[in-house]
């Protein structure tokens, strides 16, 4: 059954519903987000509803393709395979929200248990979380023997056990998942060699870009290709390559002599995950790797190499000077809406903090100081990340020399997280076109002014 299925239906985009209960959540945001692409991870929203008073939710969502998603309440999340034009009627167990009065700032949450009610054992979710299982204890009792004797008996008689309870399905995710899941059972047993390997599953097959096994292997397979495992690309210098005026074509053109990666696609999807390696390789320039990235966004013939290109952008210029800060619109103490890019005409001053945050307090008031001084010039912005609106606003309201912007966080836990927010306070200045200058910035009891100063001359 497994042997040679590759195949992936392509569909139309669809209405997916997602509904259910989440009781504990009455009046919380429910989210629904996926990754962009299965190498960078890079994070979508894709649609949010509030749970209404009585535990109920209703998310719509179009899709084209099936899609591994994340459905999340606050902190806590649970993943889930979603198809196009299926409708998901979803259990989240009971939960207390507000048990925790303070926010952490590592962001430890919780699983949500969730169970799919109207789902049966045909379904995929239900197909892989039964083959998962079955998998992971196959692999927990015989890792020694499929790792270190390199017993391919073993990974033979399991592969017939998996093909008598599994031969029946028809869904080409899941036949995929589990083709790949496999695969990756071969390469630990090494029952072929690597050159082997990527002729089976890699070389003339299509690239599965959603699905999440197919992804996994890929990128198992090609880590480090570029520097450490491609006989071919560690005997040479990739840096004058890097260094061409068109460092995107003269890259791919050297590898075309891997016979391994005559597929286009393939190829170029190859570079790019080795490009994103290179980035964090210290011996390597982050503008020149950037620049051969930005330039396979601009020529390359496919559409979903692009959009990883783009992830890795994103991802690899996040928070650095010079790219967009994240934007937010959060509610502030006079109960009015506050958006970041309605401040732009000035720098920003933005300071996250909570009231039980000693660190916090001693700066709240230095910052005093400094408003008093740059107010005209400078807009300083304090968001709070109290569970409560109005414990913030009871401690603000308490100090009559705070007279600058405070906002809550209230259900918007994304701003913490695209600001990386592990530790309180943080300081970051915004220029006035809303742009990040510096992250993190100095704190006002370790150099701020000064850097206030220096944007004021820009």
């Amino acid at each position: 059954m497994w042997a040679g299925v590759f195949c992936q239906a392509f569909v139309l985009a669809q209405k997916t519903i997602i509904s259910g209960t989440a009781y504990g959540a009455e009046g919380k945001l429910i989210r629904l987000s996926a990754p962009g692409d299965l190498i960078t991870f890079w994070e979508k929203p894709l649609a949010s509803a509030k749970v209404d008073s009585s535990g109920h939710f209703s998310i719509n969502v179009t899709l084209d393709k099936t899609s591994l998603a994340f459905i999340s309440i606050d902190f806590h999340r649970t993943e889930l395979f979603l198809e196009p034009s299926l409708k998901y009627d979803l259990r989240i167990d009971p939960m207390n929200y507000d048990e925790k009065t303070e926010i952490d700032p590592n962001f430890e949450s919780q699983n949500l248990n969730c169970s799919i009610a109207n789902s049966d054992a045909t379904e995929l979710n239900a197909l892989i979380g039964t083959f998962d299982s079955i998998y992971s204890g196959f692999l927990l009792k015989n890792f020694n023997g499929l790792y270190r004797d390199r017993n391919k008996v073993l990974l033979d008689t399991f592969r017939v056990h998996i093909n008598q309870q599994f031969g029946a399905a028809k869904n080409s995710y899941f036949i995929s998942y589990v083709t790949y899941k496999l695969a990756s059972l071969e390469q630990l047993t090494q029952y072929y060699n690597q050159p082997q390997i990527a002729i089976k599953y890699f070389s003339d097959k299509p690239v599965l870009y959603n699905n999440q096994e197919y992804m996994e292997f890929f990128n198992n397979y090609f880590s480090k290709y570029l520097t450490v495992t491609s006989n071919i690309f560690r005997k040479m210098d990739l840096h004058p390559v890097l260094k061409s005026r068109d460092p995107y074509t003269a890259l791919l053109k050297v590898m075309t002599a891997d016979t391994l990666l005559k597929n286009n696609r393939l190829r170029e999807l190859v570079m790019l995950k080795g490009l994103m390696e290179l980035y964090t390789t210290p011996s390597f320039s982050q503008p020149e790797i950037l620049s051969a990235i930005l330039m396979a966004k601009e020529k390359t013939p496919f559409p979903e190499n692009r959009t990883v290109a783009e992830n890795m952008i994103s991802l690899l210029t996040k928070l650095k000077p010079g790219t967009l800060a994240p934007e937010f619109t959060l509610i502030s103490r006079e109960q009015k809406e506050v958006s970041l890019k309605s401040l732009r005409g000035k720098p920003v001053v933005l300071c996250f903090w909570t009231t039980y945050c000693d660190d916090c307090l001693s700066e709240m008031e230095l910052i005093s100081q400094l408003y008093e001084t740059y107010k005209d010039k400078i807009h300083f912005v304090c968001v709070s990340a109290d569970k409560s609106f109005s414990k913030m606003l009871f401690f603000v309201n308490l100090k009559k020399n705070y007279l600058w912007t405070f906002v809550h966080m209230g259900d918007h836990v994304e701003v913490l997280k695209e600001y990386e927010v592990n530790s309180y306070p943080l300081f970051v200045l915004i220029d006035k076109d809303g742009k990040i200058n510096k992250y993190p910035a100095a704190q006002p009891s370790n150099g701020l002014e000064a850097d206030l100063q220096k944007i004021l001359e820009e």
